[in-house]
């Protein structure tokens, strides 16, 4: 083998470890929880009755609801489930 293909490889490696690596705690929203990963984070919202639901919606929504989210420290996803609630509570 190559030293070239060598290098290749130890980068193919590096890269692979990269993509597997948790995101660093100055990027995540929660420094204080630990990270889960895919398949624990799906047990606990099936335990919490939670369903995942993509949708699309303009990004000025999205802006409005990161920012409501951010000034009350909640999650996007909590103040998506609030809109809702009140919506069809109210229909």
């Amino acid at each position: 083998m190559k030293k070239t293909d060598l290098e290749k490889n130890k980068a193919l490696k590096l890269m692979g470890k990269m993509k597997q690596a948790a995101v660093p705690g100055r990027f995540a929203g929660d420094t204080n929880s630990p990270a889960l990963d895919r398949r624990e984070q799906r047990k606990l919202d099936q335990a919490q009755g939670l369903v995942s639901f993509p949708v699309k919606i303009k990004q000025a929504q999205i802006d409005e609801i990161r920012r409501l989210a951010g000034e009350r420290d909640i999650s996007t996803n909590e103040v998506i489930g609030e809109l809702l609630e009140r919506s069809l509570g109210s229909a």
